[in-house]
């Protein structure tokens, strides 16, 4: 939790984190069942697990504009938020269950599209693994080493697919970003900038249902910092090829303590690894819609903006506009990729796989650790340092082993 009162602070946490082997001490890595391929044909046939994130409007105006996908239950506590959605999205009443057993007993989903807050996570995998229900969950995987380990454990233990959905994963400037540095075109990568978020929740018009949890740090983890600090944590993991990190170091603060009372909407991690750097700029404060990230190489630098925004340049030389290639098809979008996945007609893809996202997770849980472990310094006025004592000093720098239960 990143608690409204310890906004402001700044502190390091240096961590191990390489790949090193797991430690007599350390928990074995959970068994793996075989996957548990679904044998469908047509539609996908999905349940919808929670209505109260924002993202679920995509998923059902995408069920009334294609016939690949069939919606076959939905679970949330709230009849009356359905009740509002169904007429604007033709649901039907038949599909609403106030039980997520009874939900997945009676429709038997290949998949699951989970839109509840970030802590319920853990709850609906644990639903979903026993009976064999593959699960797409909204981005983070979670917000706690915890919750995402008991995650991959159970998720391996049965046999499903436990994948996170990012929107950026579905841009082709982010695709071609990497191909670029695989390519050697643009390489080696040695500073990452990676800016997201928005102008706030609130001040874009979220739905209650959304806010109630978005902005409640026992549901979200956070505000801005696990809100949008975790696009930078997958990409930086992602561009780094699953590297760990050497180093987390994180601000938050409140801006707008009247709006957002509770957490920050407002924060910066630092990531190093041992040839380069990370800055995540996470934020409810921008003046737009803000998903870019800036890469800088030994051989030029990549600004890859949303959807087909591109632009490369040389060392020394002009900004390029470019247009990146059209993806492959099952990357289209998160609902193609999850029908073809599910069915074992593609293979993983990284940013939505449970190893890169459990370094995610850890990146944004020693984050929240660094900033609930830290104290502010007071800046003492301008002339006035003789005369007046230092009132406090950074904390020293809080240094922990990483467990290796999770490493590969």
């Amino acid at each position: 939790m990143v608690p409204a009162k310890m906004c402001g602070a700044v502190a390091l946490l240096s961590v191990v984190m390489g790949w090193l082997n797991v430690s007599p001490g350390c928990a074995a890595e959970p068994a793996q069942s075989t996957v548990r391929y679904s044998t469908e044909t047509g539609p996908l046939r999905i349940g919808i697990v929670g209505i109260v994130h924002g993202h679920v409007g995509g998923l059902l105006r995408y069920a009334t504009q294609h016939d690949d996908l069939r919606i076959v239950g939905v679970y949330d506590p709230s009849r009356a938020i359905f009740d509002r959605l169904a007429p604007r999205f033709k649901l039907d009443a038949s599909l609403y269950y106030a039980s997520l057993d009874e939900m997945l007993d009676a429709t038997k989903p290949e998949a699951v599209s989970v839109m509840t807050s970030i802590k319920e996570h853990r709850t609906v995998v644990d639903a979903c693994a026993r009976r064999g229900v593959h699960v797409l969950l909204e981005k983070p995987l979670a917000f706690t080493n915890e919750d995402a380990r008991h995650i991959e454990q159970v998720s391996r233990q049965h046999g499903i697919f436990a994948l996170t959905n990012f929107e950026t994963s579905w841009y082709p400037s982010i695709r071609e970003t990497k191909r670029l540095i695989e390519s050697g075109e643009m390489d080696s990568i040695r500073k990452m900038i990676f800016r997201h978020g928005h102008k706030g929740p609130v001040e874009v018009g979220c739905p209650e249902e959304f806010l109630a949890w978005l902005t409640d740090p026992e549901e979200n983890g956070g505000g801005a910092l696990v809100d949008f600090g975790c696009y930078g944590a997958i990409l930086s993991t992602w561009l780094m090829n699953g590297e760990r990190p050497t180093s987390v170091t994180a601000t938050a603060t409140t801006l707008k303590p009247a709006t957002y009372p509770r957490v920050d909407d407002d924060a910066t991690i630092v990531i190093t690894y041992p040839t380069a750097t990370a800055v995540l700029q996470a934020s409810w404060a921008w003046t737009h819609d803000n998903k870019e990230v800036d890469i800088y190489t030994e051989k030029g630098s990549i600004h890859a903006g949303k959807w087909e925004e591109l632009q490369v340049r040389d060392v020394d030389g002009p900004l390029k506009v470019c247009k990146p290639p059209a993806k492959p098809p099952h990357l289209d979008d998160e609902w193609t990729y999850l029908r073809k996945v599910v069915r074992g007609e593609c293979a993983v893809d990284p940013l939505s796989s449970i190893e890169l996202n459990l370094i995610a997770v850890d990146i944004l849980d020693q984050a929240r650790r660094a900033v609930a472990r830290s104290r502010t310094t007071s800046m003492v006025p301008a002339g006035a340092e003789e005369s007046t004592p230092a009132k406090s000093a950074l904390v020293p720098s809080a240094s922990s082993r990483i467990d290796r239960s999770n490493d590969r």
